[in-house]
């Protein structure tokens, strides 16, 4: 009995045994089948002219800012204005205590009556002298020594005068005018403090419209901009192509509606930073562009010739570096590391890495990796949504 339960147990274990192995041979010819092809979507490199645009940080300048000085010293005794108003050329700012500048007019007018009633004296002299020369009752030497003496009392009243006039002009300067037309600062002095005359700052005033967007650029950009004159062989400043136009966006994001031009550009690089400053000039009629206000400067009307360009989409970042997959001659999908410049729309133009000849993949790049077999289907930029349109975000070249 014991000897067939034996067996009967044995063929049990057999039965086991041997439907386990055929489990294990059917996973194990399940994992060596080849995956299927991958499904994509990819389209061919594009070269065209594409028109980029290009940010820089910027600062706002008044076209014209000066430091208002008093041309006399005193003490302030009136303040005709309120710091941050606009006052035009000509208007009164500040008055200075005038009473030392009255007497020196008095003084400088007592000086000029005395040596005019002088110089009266001299001349009634000279003309008795002369009638007396003609009856010959006085020698040619006092003739002489007299009008000697006329002469030197003449250039004493003239002498006085010039005193009266700057006299005059001292005590009328003691009234500071505005130069210009513009806006005020609101660090101005108060009323009783000493100002001297050349040093003492009292307000600084600067014309606000039009005012200045300063920025700098590198020699490269600088180049390009001058691409298409330089390539016809003609005068830049005489070239016929459209000047890029400048827009300026505010710290808060908020673009301002009118636009600029560049009006001058300094006459070197800098040795230092190795970039070119550059100045356009902005209408602003509301006075809401305030100097020293920092901005983020566009060029726009840029335009870069047979830019070579890929979906962003396409791009696949790893570190600092940047990768697009292709489809290889084979059909697998290969790997290539682009050099990437600027983002124009849904496209980045690249610099190097890829030709016209390429084929990138824009769709179905999850965990896809070099080397895998594809199923392409081709597509075309308006099927997939892709545009050249300027986005909200423009090159920050900072």
């Amino acid at each position: 009995m014991a000897g067939a339960v034996g067996k009967k147990t044995g063929i049990i274990i057999g039965t086991v045994m041997l439907a386990a192995s055929l489990i294990l041979t059917g996973c194990g010819d399940e994992q060596a089948e080849q995956p299927g092809k991958t499904a994509v979507k990819a389209m061919k490199v594009i070269k065209q002219d594409t028109p980029v645009s290009y940010a820089y940080p910027g600062q706002l300048k008044g076209t014209d800012e000066v430091q208002v000085h008093a041309r006399v010293s005193g003490s302030i005794v009136e303040k005709y204005f309120q710091g941050g108003s606009e006052v035009h050329a000509g208007q009164p700012l500040y008055r200075l205590d005038s009473r030392q500048y009255e007497s020196a007019v008095l003084e400088a007018e007592a000086s000029l009556h005395k040596a005019q009633a002088t110089l009266r004296n001299a001349q009634e002299d000279l003309e008795r002298d002369e009638m007396l020369w003609a009856k010959k009752a006085v020698s040619e030497q006092t003739l002489t020594s007299q009008r000697a003496q006329v002469s030197e009392y003449q250039a004493e009243v003239e002498s006085e005068q010039a005193a009266v006039r700057k006299a005059q002009e001292n005590l009328d300067d003691t009234v500071v005018y505005a130069p210009m037309d513009g806006r005020l600062s609101v660090d101005d002095v108060a009323v009783g403090t000493y100002a001297t005359a050349g040093s003492t700052k009292l307000v600084t005033l600067g014309s606000i419209d039009p005012i200045y967007a300063q920025f700098s650029i590198s020699e490269t950009e600088y180049l390009n901009l001058l691409a298409k004159a330089m390539e016809k062989g003609g005068d830049p400043n005489e070239s016929d192509e459209p000047v890029p136009k400048v827009k300026i966006t505010l710290s808060n994001g908020q673009v301002y509606p009118l636009e600029g031009d560049i009006i001058a550009a300094d006459k070197g690089f800098s040795d230092n930073s190795g970039s070119l400053t550059i100045r356009a000039l902005f209408p602003n009629p509301y006075g809401t562009m305030l100097s020293g206000m920092f901005v983020r400067v566009g060029l726009v009307g840029v335009t870069q010739k047979d830019a070579i360009l890929v979906p962003q989409r396409a791009v696949q970042q790893l570190l600092d570096e940047s990768f697009v997959l292709v489809v290889g001659e084979d059909g697998k999908s290969v790997s290539k590391k682009v050099e990437l410049g600027e983002k124009v729309g849904s496209y980045y133009i690249v610099k190097k890495g890829v030709t016209t000849e390429d084929t990138v993949i824009v769709d179905g790049l999850t965990n896809l990796q070099s080397g895998r077999e594809l199923d392409v289907t081709m597509v075309t930029a308006e099927e997939m949504g892709f545009s050249l349109n300027e986005s909200a975000d423009i090159v920050d070249k900072s």
